[in-house]
């Protein structure tokens, strides 16, 4: 009778890394390269087998020569330089508005209009503020409506706390006639009801 191991031992299914995922491309290229050079020595037919072009063989061949193993891992398709990304000093505004008076992105550009002359578009203020993780401001500062900033409450007994301030105004009349403002006809006007 075989046993093919105990079933209370458990096998690690983590998944690799980052860094051996890199490693076995690296040695998957290398692979490459050396079956081109030991087995086929024909590039062309090398490069059909694998699925790759001859300009990404050649880009690896000219990395592993200059650089070895590490050259043949995947790098950053990051620009080495940006000439339109926003000045820090721009940066460093957004960050100030945001992080001690949590303006908006609308808000922001406006104040950067009227007080520093500088012109941005909101979605670029937006894209900042994300990229820096303070697009959305913790839940004590976000704006509530007007009708959830209160807080309702009642009372065990009707009128508890009930407070009532009542102002009384004297009756307003008219003022008196003299005998110059009585007309000549000698019709009198009618008097209105005295009001409060």
């Amino acid at each position: 009778m075989v046993t093919h191991g105990s079933p209370n031992r458990r096998r690690s299914a983590t998944p690799p890394s980052l860094e051996q995922q890199r490693d076995r491309q690296a040695q998957h290229r290398l692979a490459v390269l050396r079956d081109a050079e030991e087995v086929t020595g024909n590039v062309a037919l090398n490069c059909r087998y694998y699925g790759i072009s001859r300009t990404c063989f050649y880009k690896w061949l000219r990395r592993y020569q200059d650089e070895g193993l590490e050259g043949l891992r995947d790098r950053s398709g990051k620009p080495h330089r940006c000439p339109h990304a926003t000045e820090p000093d721009v940066v460093n505004e957004i960050v100030y508005l945001r992080q001690y008076y949590h303006f908006g992105p609308m808000k922001i550009k406006m104040c950067l209009k009227r007080y520093h002359d500088i012109d941005i578009a909101c979605s670029a203020v937006y894209r900042i503020l994300k990229k820096l993780g303070m697009n959305r401001l913790p839940a004590a500062q976000r704006y509530q409506r007007h009708d959830k900033r209160y807080t309702r409450y009642e009372k065990q007994l009707p009128g508890n706390r009930v407070q009532i301030d009542v102002k009384f105004i004297e009756p307003i009349g008219l003022p008196e006639q003299t005998a110059a403002a009585t007309p000549v006809t000698g019709t009198l006007p009618k008097r209105r009801r005295r009001a409060k």
